[in-house]
């Protein structure tokens, strides 16, 4: 629910008459030219420009509105050149002409020259280049705030901010065609009229004689009201959430081009605490907000007047695994790199990442440093929950071994480290290259471990699992795992243990992550799996895309929840489908190794608390993406046709062995199966691809599982795939010491394949 409370405060009808003024008032824009239409263009450059252009101002939350889309398809199907530039044209406030001599003149364009008080605005430049120039288009003004080099001048009548938005997937520069559109953004400090002059260039000695490459531009910068924020949770207390905020021409606020941490400018949504603000000028908006996958989107309208003082929101949920003692994190986010800002070595810090977590309700969020961010981002390692965190909302530094150290062979995620530094220096520049000794480091401490994006280096073809196709083994994946697993390493206190604790799942193609996993588990080891996001890399929309549900007994703790993917007692998946106490002969998953002990063949009862959530309407397009199409995992790809059902399947070693569909509608219910094991075997469930259980394992008359022979030699060959193409990678001084683990799995897989009965 949303309501709006006003008041009357002084000088709230002296802001609404400036408003009237400046919506009446004759602005220099009326006096524009129509922008010349070029002919004779090039028609398949032009259009892939023009495409760029619209992906550019949808990532930029200001996209074309649904008229505009029409006239562009329109022309672009057609491909009449003169029928798009004239679509475009009227979001032009510029047009600039490159003469053959690579001389720059200017005129305003049709667009209106409206700015917003303290915020940002996108408008394109429409660019004719005679000289077939690509060099960089280049915007200046004596009314700009930053002048560098130059003196401090009047500071009074630098109002105004602006720069091209030269960045993916524009271009840097200018492409050499006749005609192309660029992207322009602009700032003013003010309100009111304000008069700016502004000139373009492609360098030096590029401007046009007789000041024709400067335009002065009567704009009219719109007030812009601090709205204060009331957000709820669905108890009532206050909250934050997450935000879109569309005005009628569906631009975004804050506006994306130059958002500052902890806005991050590849997000259309902003996070709002209660009491926290958004600057908006006056008008109507359509806010959507929610809280994660566990809440309902909403959609709401709000009106900007003078008189409204604050808006207030309430969160709905549909589910609260937490109630149930079923903790959700991300053991995979970054705070710097792709997509956060051009220079990964700073990124955004703790206060950052982890207001993201809490307005999307992740309970756990796991910061990884990594490559070309850890020497900068390593400051705030400390080994424990970092300062930030506010009970049940906990943050934590951690490490992925990627950029760095044993990364071609497969990135690892390394969670509860209590030392961050691999001994022998003090940066990421001496890791070992041979990822079984980064591993061999981390166990030492009781740390958690297992292979980042487990999918890639591994695709296998069709929906089949397991699939019996030999990956290539040649990318960032869990690759090494195939080596690694084989392996037992000393602990903390010199026992031996896993060198593999689990594998990280729903950011890469369901088949590539589970079909390793289950040939692994068909073989008799015992990894668990993990969800992740790996924000803001593979996934930038926002955290927790990919996330586990631990259960735990006592009160949430960052070590314990790690230690309950250690030993298997959580799900995974997007957050959109839940299999809560999973348990399999009265066994639940997590407790006593997740293990039943059989004396003889029978028949087994196989329960868990479910619960779905699809949207009324089926999203066809969802559909139909293949495997290797983002996202991954997501209800939607589960659903059954058009109804509002998705199927629940128990597995015994890795096959469907029964299947009930259930309506998701987000009502939890129980669900129950009746399996028959015959030999020891280890049984999960799942809704592919939502949600995916950890196995809990079944012997039979104390024999160990050996579930497969096909499982096993497609192992064996995967080591011998794997050593083709990272042996290479090998510092020299540890390539004994690879040729002597890769023989040791080699030696264990022929072994299990000796003790297999069953194909």
């Amino acid at each position: 629910m949303i309501r709006h409370r006003t008041n009357s405060q002084p000088g709230a009808f002296s802001r609404a008459t400036l408003v009237a003024a400046l919506v009446l008032l004759t602005s220099l824009t009326a006096l524009s030219a129509s922008l010349p239409v070029v002919k004779d263009v090039e028609w398949q450059p032009f259009a892939a420009q023009v495409r760029r252009v619209i992906e550019t101002l949808d990532y930029l939350g200001t996209p074309f509105t649904a008229l505009e889309r029409k006239d562009i398809n329109a022309a672009l199907e057609q491909q009449d050149a003169f029928r798009l530039q004239q679509a475009l044209d009227v979001r032009c406030l510029f047009g600039v002409n490159i003469n053959p001599e690579m001389r720059v003149k200017v005129q305003q364009g049709t667009a209106p020259a409206d700015l917003m008080e303290q915020g940002w605005r996108v408008l394109l430049v429409k660019v004719e280049n005679d000289s077939g120039t690509t060099a960089r288009l280049v915007v200046e003004s004596q009314n700009f705030k930053r002048l560098h080099g130059s003196p401090q001048g009047d500071v009074a009548n630098r109002w105004l901010d602006g720069e091209m938005y030269d960045r993916q997937p524009m271009r840097e520069t200018l492409g050499g065609l006749k005609v192309e559109y660029r992207v322009i953004s602009l700032y003013s400090r003010d309100v009111g009229q304000r008069e700016a002059r502004l000139s373009f260039n492609v360098g030096q000695g590029t401007q046009d004689l007789g000041f024709r490459s400067e335009v002065d531009v009567l704009f009219r910068c719109l007030p812009a009201r601090p709205v204060v924020f009331r957000v709820k949770d669905e108890n009532g207390q206050p909250t934050m959430a997450s935000f879109v905020i569309r005005d009628a021409k569906g631009r975004v606020y804050p506006a994306q081009a130059k958002r500052l941490a902890p806005d991050f400018s590849f997000h259309p949504q902003v996070y709002r605490a209660d009491g926290e603000t958004v600057r908006l000028p006056e008008g109507n908006y359509t806010v959507e907000f929610s809280r994660g996958p566990e809440s309902l989107t909403k959609v709401t309208t709000m009106s900007v007047t003078p008189q409204l003082a604050e808006a207030n929101f309430q969160v709905e949920r549909w589910i609260d695994p937490s109630k149930l003692g079923w903790w959700s994190g991300d053991h995979h986010i970054h705070a710097a790199g792709c997509a956060h800002y051009v220079n990964p070595t700073e990124g955004v810090h703790a206060m950052d990442m982890f207001r993201h977590c809490v307005g999307e309700d992740l309970k756990i969020g796991a910061n990884l440093t990594w490559g070309p961010c850890f020497d900068y981002q390593k400051q705030f390692f400390c080994g424990t929950d970092d300062k930030v965190s506010q009970y049940p909302y906990l943050l934590r530094y951690d490490i992925e071994v990627s950029g760095f150290g044993s990364h071609e062979s497969g990135h690892l995620v390394l969670l509860r480290l209590k030392n961050q530094m691999y001994p022998g220096g003090t940066s990421k520049d001496h890791w070992p290259k041979l990822g079984l000794n980064t591993l061999r480091w981390a166990k030492k401490q009781g740390a958690v471990v297992g292979p980042a994006h487990s999918g890639w280096g591994l695709q296998v073809d069709g929906l089949e699992l397991p699939n019996y196709s030999l990956p290539k083994f040649d990318g960032i994946g869990a690759n090494e795992y195939i080596m690694d697993v084989t392996h037992q390493v000393p602990g903390p206190d010199g026992k031996l243990v896993p060198a593999v604790d689990f594998m990280s799942t729903v950011d890469t193609p369901y088949t590539w992550e589970l079909n390793i996993w289950y040939h692994t588990l068909n073989a008799g080891f015992r990894t668990r799996i993990s969800g992740e996001t790996d924000f803001p890399c593979i996934y930038g929309e926002k955290v927790g895309l990919g996330r586990s549900y631990v259960k735990l007994d006592g009160k949430l703790e960052y070590d314990a929840w790690c230690e309950g993917i250690r030993l298997g007692r959580n799900y995974v998946g997007d957050g959109k489908s839940h299999l809560m106490e999973f348990e399999v002969h009265g066994r639940e998953v997590g407790e006593k190794g997740s293990e039943v002990k059989l004396s003889k063949p029978r028949k087994v009862k196989v329960k868990a608390r479910v619960a779905a959530r699809l949207n009324e309407q089926a999203d066809i397009k969802m559909q139909t993406l293949r495997v290797d199409q983002k996202p991954y995992w997501d209800i939607e790809r589960a659903r059954l046709g058009t109804k509002r059902e998705v199927p629940v399947e128990v597995l015994v070693n890795g096959i469907a062995v029964g299947r009930k569909n259930i309506v998701a509608d987000g009502k939890a219910q129980d669900v129950e199966f009746e399996v028959d094991i015959q030999q020891s075997s280890w049984v999960a469930m799942r809704i592919l691809p939502s949600s995916h259980t950890n196995p809990i394992f079944v012997t039979v008359g104390g024999k160990p599982i050996r579930a497969s022979r096909k499982s096993v030699e497609w192992c064996l060959k995967g080591v011998e795939q794997c050593w083709s193409q990272k042996q290479r990678f090998i510092k020299a001084d540890e390539m004994e010491q690879a040729k002597a683990d890769y023989e040791h799995a080699r030696t264990t897989y022929q072994r299990l394949l000796a003790e297999c009965t069953t194909d």
